[in-house]
């Protein structure tokens, strides 16, 4: 089983907070597709297992048209996979539109909601309102889609306990199958970033750690499992609803990434594309993609599964690991396991309660330097 995720970089305007690639070169759009739908045909041997997903992120994906939507899992093998997701911004999801998906083979949509306080998403810079991300989700089950995942962000400069509480309220009274939620980043070359230089009024490390715990808390009463630190899915009978493309990255399941600054993974080695679009559409037309290739030697393929594993519920498989790097996770882990950061059952190291909000330094203490 592999995965392929599809990079559209385009926005109508840009957030504060975001760094990944992106660009408002909307007249772009139709030529970009028509370069992934190339892409796709000059690397689709790149993983020769059946793809069980598709992610088609950004970005704003649904700044395409419906029939560029169409185009593009047109040229890819969505008919197979199982899970198939589009990104849309709550503005972009009208009745029409939402109709429109309902003939393609998307069959779970992902939004950006990040706050229900209009004066919060007007600070980030957001397009969308409060109310229409409730719109956008009746129009999506009104077509029939039932599987949405929505994003939510907590940290906001001067967000209370109380705040971020309503919006957790408010997103549970959507009834998604999914929820995302992130603490608010300041990445280095955004906006954010900047204003932080000169009005330092980040949420303090103890409320964040409430608001943490106060999702977890919120969220597993209401019938989700928490199943990646910052991932939540509903379970209905024998159906969960993980992501399945997020959780194969968790999982080093090879993946192929097509479009601008898209990465790959083959087992073996990372692959990237320029993050440059007109650069990425030249390379593609011309036959001659411009990628960078970076093989993973033994450390760093135990590094990235320290990395990922962990971040889940299910947590790193010791059998899985080399002899070597086994003797040495076990031999880094014991304190942390001492101190009740992590558990160890069953041949298998996982993240306790305690240990979730300090993850980053526990697992950047079992890898190797």
């Amino acid at each position: 089983m592999a995965g392929i995720y599809v990079h559209m970089p385009f926005c109508a305007s840009r957030c504060i907070y975001c760094a990944f690639y992106s660009t408002t070169r909307l007249d772009l759009r139709q030529r970009y597709v028509d370069a992934v739908s190339g892409e796709y045909r000059l690397r689709s041997k790149y993983i020769n297992e059946r793809v069980r997903t598709i992610y088609i992120g950004g970005g704003t994906p649904s700044q395409l048209s419906v029939s560029q939507i169409g185009q593009l899992l047109q040229s890819l093998p969505s008919a197979e996979a199982e899970e198939v997701t589009l990104e849309c911004n709550p503005d972009d999801v009208t009745a029409d539109f939402a109709q429109s998906l309902a003939s393609l083979p998307v069959n779970r949509v992902s939004m950006g909601a990040q706050t229900f306080s209009d004066e919060r998403l007007r600070f980030l810079h957001r397009r969308h309102s409060s109310q229409q991300v409730r719109q956008a989700v009746d129009h999506l089950r009104r077509a029939g889609m039932k599987n949405i995942s929505i994003d939510l962000m907590y940290g906001f400069p001067g967000e209370t306990l109380p705040d971020w509480h309503a919006d957790i309220d408010a997103a549970l009274g959507l009834q998604v199958e999914h929820l995302s939620a992130y603490a608010l980043q300041y990445e280095e070359g955004t906006p954010l970033y900047e204003r932080m230089k000169t009005k330092c009024d980040k949420v303090d490390e103890e409320t964040e750690r409430a608001m943490y715990y106060d999702l977890k808390d919120r969220l597993e009463a209401a019938g989700y499992e928490h199943y990646e630190l910052s991932n939540f899915a509903k379970r209905v009978g024998e159906r969960s609803y993980r992501s399945l493309h997020n959780s194969s990255y968790w999982n080093q399941t090879p993946y192929l990434g097509l479009g601008a600054a898209a990465h790959s993974f083959d087992g073996h080695s990372r692959q990237w594309n320029v993050a440059d679009i007109e650069a990425y559409i030249e390379g593609i037309e011309s036959g001659a993609p411009l990628t960078e290739r970076e093989e993973l030697d033994a450390d760093t393929q135990y590094n990235e599964m320290v990395m990922t594993r962990l971040r889940t519920r299910d947590g790193l498989p010791l059998a899985a690991l080399t002899p070597r790097a086994r003797s040495y996770c076990l031999k880094m882990a014991r304190k942390y396991v001492d101190g009740g950061l992590l558990s160890l059952g069953s041949d298998t190291l996982r993240l306790t309660r305690r240990g979730l909000f300090v993850s980053d330094m526990v697992m950047s203490d079992l890898m190797l330097a």
